[in-house]
C-alpha cells in the first residue's frame, strides 16, 4: 500500500517532525557563571563611506553578493538518539542551487558536529566582507528551543551567530545577515484551526547595536516540531526556495519571507505513519532586525 502524502506532495514520502524523539525533552544544566546579555554589550561605531540613493534600502551594489554557507546534517552519533533526517539532502542541494542562482558563493558541508560548527562559524566570521553586500547561512538539523543539534550534541543557537555580531565582524556591520534555520523548536503539535477565506542619505559616521541588521528565519514557531517530508525535503525549505526563485527580482524579502509563510501554512499537511502524527500544520517565524528594506539585485 502507497505510503500517505502531505498536501501537495505528489511524490510520496512520509513526513517527520526534525526532533531527537517524539515525547521526551532535554533538559539542561544551567551553566556555571552567565554570559553577557546583548543589552550589555557596546554599540560599535559605523562609518558611512559612500551616500545612499535610499536610506531606507540596503546598498546591493557590491562586486559579490557575498557568502552563503550551508550546514547539511543528516547523520548523527548514536549517542544522541537521533534518527537520520531523510529527505535532507533534497533541502541542501535546493538550497544551493537557490542561493548560487542568486549570486553567493556558497560553502557546503554535510555532517557537521557542534565543534566543526563553530569552527566554520568562526572563519567565515573572520573573512574580509567589505566587498560582498551580505551573508546568508543555512542550518538544517535536529533542533529543540533555542538551539540546534550538531552531529554530536546540542548547542545554543547564539553561539553560533555570534560571531557575525557588529563586534566581532567588522566588515558586515550594517550589512545584512540571513539565517534561515530548517528544525524543530520543541515538541508541541499544531492541529491547525479552521478559517473562512474571502531622499539622499548624508555622509556621516553613527552608532547601531551590534544585534542589528540580522535576520533569524525558523522553519517554525517556538515550541513546535518542524516538519520534513522524507522524499521530497522540509516543508519551510520546499517553500523558501520556491518563492526565491519566484519573487526575489521583484519583491522585497519580508514580502517574500510572508509568502513562504502563507505557503507553509496553507499548502502543507501532515501525513504520518505515527498514530496523532498526521493533519498537522506548521508556520514559520520571522525575526528581523534588520534596519532596511532588502532587495535582491536585478
Amino acid at each position: 500500500m502507497a505510503e500517505p502524502r502531505s498536501n501537495g506532495d505528489r511524490k510520496g514520502g512520509e513526513d517527520k517532525p526534525d526532533a531527537i524523539n517524539f515525547f521526551a525533552k532535554r533538559v539542561d544544566p544551567e551553566p556555571a557563571g552567565s554570559a553577557k546579555t546583548s543589552e550589555e554589550t557596546d554599540p560599535v561605531l559605523v562609518a558611512s563611506s559612500t551616500k545612499a540613493a535610499d536610506p531606507f534600502r540596503y546598498k546591493m551594489d557590491y562586486p559579490c553578493m557575498g557568502t552563503c554557507l550551508i550546514i547539511n546534517n543528516k547523520n548523527f552519533d548514536r549517542s544522541t538518539n537521533m534518527a537520520a533526517r531523510n529527505g535532507t539532502d533534497v533541502d541542501g542541494a535546493t538550497a544551493l542551487k537557490t542561493f548560487a542562482d542568486l549570486g553567493y558563493k556558497v560553502k557546503f558541508l554535510n555532517d557537521q558536529s557542534v565543534a566543526q560548527m563553530k569552527q566554520l562559524m568562526i572563519s567565515v566570521s573572520q573573512e574580509d566582507h567589505s566587498k560582498s553586500a551580505s551573508f546568508v547561512c543555512v542550518l538544517l538539523s535536529h533542533g529543540e528551543e533555542g538551539g540546534i543539534y550538531g552531529t554530536d550534541a546540542f548547542e545554543k543557537f547564539e553561539n553560533f551567530t555570534k560571531y557575525f555580531k557588529g563586534d566581532r565582524c567588522k566588515s558586515l556591520v550594517g550589512k545584512p545577515k540571513l539565517f534561515f534555520i530548517q528544525a524543530c523548536r520543541g515538541s508541541d503539535l499544531d492541529s491547525g484551526a479552521t478559517v473562512e477565506t474571502d531622499s539622499v542619505a548624508v555622509e556621516k559616521t553613527e552608532r547601531i547595536p551590534v544585534e542589528a541588521d540580522f535576520l533569524y528565519a525558523y522553519s517554525t514557531a517556538p515550541g513546535y516540531y518542524s516538519w520534513r517530508n522524507t522524499s521530497n525535503g522540509s516543508w519551510f525549505m520546499q517553500a523558501l526556495c520556491e518563492m526565491l526563485h519566484q519573487y526575489s527580482r521583484e519583491l522585497e524579502l519580508m514580502q517574500i519571507m510572508t509568502r513562504v509563510n502563507r505557503k507553509v501554512a496553507t499548502h502543507f499537511e501532515s501525513a504520518s505513519n505515527l498514530p496523532g502524527f498526521s493533519g498537522k500544520k506548521q508556520i514559520p517565524c520571522i525575526v528581523s532586525m534588520l534596519t532596511k528594506d532588502f532587495y535582491f539585485p536585478a
